[in-house]
């Protein structure tokens, strides 16, 4: 277990040694950026469902508190007040539904602009029923789809959705409220040993998720990892830090056991022994649809539980302290956003196969496999989802603070893809956050759909469905509509003065050698 004890007493020693970023909030500056961090409990209570498999699973113990993390932006300009707003939920997913009301809420408490607020889901798999299935989305199915859907799958609580909601809205608007005078500085570190890609070609010809460790039918590995943690810092006038948002590729799936948000509380952990309790960490969870802790080519027995989830946590949020440690903050931040929808179409299963899930519906699981099963019954909702939802709407959206471009897209989006759009962006720094403003399940690439396709996220089920070019489509939106952004100054420290000599006088001496 991480000693969060070491941390702090390291805080207490390295905090006078960082004088920079106290002296620099002391400057006269004009123009300044304005910032708030706030955070709400949004612990799921022992005995609801646990969100994250295809069946039903429910909570039994409490290891830590899940959270809505907020971080709320405003920079005066000639004419109107801009905005960015993100909000971090310690959350399996967000569906549309609830990002659509909380942004029409907090437009009328706030009059920030819907377009200006950021929803994500950390997909944690620890956290509360914020899905799959909502309340009363099967009602317009027959009796057997809807036993399918209410008593046979992970399904959301309505009133934990009501507390989530409330819970997002009060904190923003809290933090609209008490805005203050900040600055704000940009880094980034590596991180590459905690997260991999879970996909590997095998000597079928075809690709497996998840071939687990020793398998000698692996060929290589089919994906890519993005080791890179992105960090923003924001500092109060008193040169305290208020908050800061990270951004890292990992499925948060290295569960500690119990209701918890994760490897994230653990990123939060190491961040708060160095600069202290109150400091809000909004956590992004980037194109992380093929990426999870578990290392499938590990020759030795790998940590698990409470060990593995501090592993994760830790190492991400100690490469993230070593990031802000080397800041240096800045006032000019300029905020900006551009969003679309996209309507894409869902996929629709063919009729043998449609024939083959109702045949193996009505036998036992344990008699047909327990994955066989499922498939069967996700083939079966995603029939009746068709009839009402056959086109799925895909928000891309590219939110600015500076010199940072956040684009989200709703999916469990492949790394891939993310690489791809940071590759297209003209910003300095592009922070990828997936399952954001909705969700539509897992989008492969293209490839993954090919001859050496394969693996689980390629399989129609009702959360998973998408066209296979939805990823591409995304890709493009979100290049897009970064490059229609103007990226902000990135922070620099001050040159040091012209050299006026002379040097160090107990160094500048000849040898002694008497």
């Amino acid at each position: 277990m991480f000693r969060i004890r070491t941390w702090k007493i390291l805080a207490i020693l390295l905090i006078p040694l960082l004088p920079s970023a106290t002296q620099s909030l002391q400057a006269d500056d004009t123009n300044q950026l304005q910032a708030a961090f706030e955070e709400r409990d949004i612990t799921p209570e022992i005995g609801m469902e646990q969100p994250g498999g295809y069946g039903k699973s429910f909570h039994r113990s409490l290891h830590d508190p899940c959270k809505a993390r907020i971080a709320v932006f405003a920079n005066p300009s000639e004419t109107a007040r801009e905005y960015a707003v993100v909000v971090s939920l310690d959350a399996l997913i967000v569906r549309r539904q609830t990002v659509l009301s909380v942004r029409d809420q907090i437009e009328k408490a706030t009059g920030i602009p819907q377009d200006r607020i950021l929803i994500h889901a950390t997909h944690s798999h620890s956290s509360g029923p914020t899905g799959m299935i909502l309340p009363g989305e099967y009602d317009q199915a027959d009796e057997f789809i809807q036993d399918l859907a209410y008593n046979k799958s992970s399904c959301a609580d309505a009133k934990y959705l009501e507390t989530v909601e409330k819970q997002i809205v009060d904190g923003v608007v809290t933090a609209w409220k008490k805005l203050a005078p900040s600055k704000f500085a940009v880094g980034r570190g590596h991180e590459d040993t905690v997260a991999h890609n879970r996909r590997f070609f095998m000597k079928s010809g075809l690709t497996v998720t998840h071939p687990r460790p020793g398998n000698p039918d692996i060929v290589k590995v089919a994906g890519p990892t993005d080791p890179e943690v992105g960090v923003l810092a924001v500092w109060n006038e008193q040169g305290k830090m208020s908050g800061c948002i990270v951004n890292y590729v990992c499925h948060a799936t290295a569960s500690p056991g119990g209701i918890s948000a994760n490897y994230i509380y653990y990123v939060e952990k190491v961040i708060q022994g160095m600069f202290g309790d109150d400091v809000v960490v909004v956590f992004i969870a980037g194109a992380s649809g093929d990426v999870t802790q578990v290392d499938n080519l590990t020759t030795v027995v790998p940590k698990s539980g409470e060990a593995s989830s501090a592993l994760v946590g830790g190492r991400i949020g100690a490469e993230a302290v070593k990031v802000m440690l080397n800041m240096t903050p800045g006032t000019e931040c300029m905020l900006d956003s551009r969003q679309t929808v996209l309507k894409i179409p869902r996929r629709a299963p063919r009729r043998e196969h449609l024939e083959e899930a109702r045949s193996l519906i009505e036998q036992d699981p344990q008699t047909v496999g327990a994955a066989n099963w499922t498939f069967a019954k996700e083939t079966l909702l995603l029939e009746a989802r068709l009839k009402t939802e056959p086109v799925a709407d895909v928000e891309v959206q590219a939110l600015q603070i500076g010199p940072v471009v956040i684009v989200t897209n709703p999916a469990e989006y492949f790394c891939e893809y993310g690489l791809q759009i940071k590759e297209g962006s003209p910003f300095a720094y592009t922070f990828i956050a997936s399952l954001s403003n909705g969700c539509v399940g897992y989008v492969p690439t293209l490839a993954s759909f090919g001859e050496h396709g394969g693996g689980y996220e390629t399989r129609l089920s009702s959360y998973s469905n998408l066209e296979i070019t939805a990823g591409d489509q995304i890709r493009d939106t979100g290049i897009a509509l970064a490059n229609e952004l103007k990226p902000g100054a990135v922070p620099e420290p001050k040159p040091i003065p012209n050299f006026q000599g002379p040097a160090w006088s107990y160094g500048d001496v000849p040898p002694q050698v008497d």
